[in-house]
């Protein structure tokens, strides 16, 4: 088979570990754990979208543009099909996030074709939508200044802590990186179990920011630097902080931050808060 020059995973066996994070979130099915660490099996399954990017609390796990052998979505299919309707339907979130119609078509006509009971339409009309989150009301771009915000008036004898919010939509997915809020403010990108976790959150972190919160163990870490790039660039934030959990999933927060402000091409303070699950700053 004839190799082409693509995007594929790159594995830093010095810095893997072997702890097998990122083998379920790869639903292709190309990294296994073999003499102790990850392995790209086969360039055949590894589409060069780096779901397993944020599962690696190590950063062992980047993309590079190398020759390598086509991707090829049947024999992927023919893998997913046998891990179960879970998997199959991480692997169409998966295309769905990066815009991958093309393969996305693939893997639904594969489906049609071998007779598999899917819900395929919802795919296809997300598909043809997929920007309708911007015409959300609920995703309309809001920003207001804490005296905006009344002292919220509680019976007698009960402490009422107001909110430090000041933007809105506050997901990472949700933003639109040319928003005028985000030009030259404080930015706190958070963990979305951060705010559960920490109690004092709004007082100590999210006051006098910018607020954006996401999971990095759901959603896509790509996109994500690939978005708050833009944002980064089109913003030229005064600094970026990021808080994340102390579990190994949510590192990939941080380095998805990272990313994303090296690709800005901006000098922009970095700093990163890690919270234990009991709710101390570690």
């Amino acid at each position: 088979m004839s190799k082409i020059k693509r995007k594929v995973i790159k594995i830093d066996e010095e810095k893997c570990t072997g702890c097998g994070l990122c083998v379920p979130d790869c639903p292709e099915g190309a990294l296994q754990i073999i003499d102790g660490k990850a392995r790209l099996i086969s360039d055949l399954f590894c589409d060069g979208l780096g779901a397993c990017i944020g599962s690696c609390p190590e950063g062992a796990i980047t993309i590079e543009e190398r020759e390598a052998e086509p991707y090829d979505e049947a024999k992927v299919m023919k893998n997913i099909v046998k891990a179960g309707k879970n998997t199959i339907e991480a692997h169409l979130k998966h295309l769905r996030s990066h815009g991958e119609e093309d393969i996305l078509k693939q893997a639904l006509d594969y489906l049609k074709d071998k007779g598999i009971d899917f819900p395929a339409g919802d795919y296809e009309e997300r598909k043809e939508n997929k920007h309708e989150h911007f015409a959300c009301p609920g995703s309309a771009e809001m920003s207001w200044g804490n005296a905006a915000v009344k002292k919220e008036v509680l019976p007698a004898g009960k402490a009422g802590i107001k909110s430090e919010l000041r933007n809105w939509p506050v997901q990472i997915m949700l933003a639109n990186p040319q928003a005028a809020y985000f030009r030259g403010a404080d930015i706190l990108v958070s963990a979305d179990c951060v705010p559960f976790a920490f109690g004092n959150f709004h007082q100590e972190f999210v006051k006098d920011k910018i607020v954006l919160v996401g999971c990095p163990k759901l959603d896509d870490i790509e996109f994500y630097a690939e978005k708050l790039a833009q944002l980064f660039k089109e913003a030229s934030p005064k600094s970026v902080t990021a808080a994340y959990m102390e579990v190994p999933c949510c590192w990939g927060l941080v380095k998805g931050v990272q990313e994303g402000i090296k690709k800005s091409g901006k000098k922009i303070p970095f700093y990163a808060v890690k919270i234990g699950i009991k709710g101390e700053e570690l």
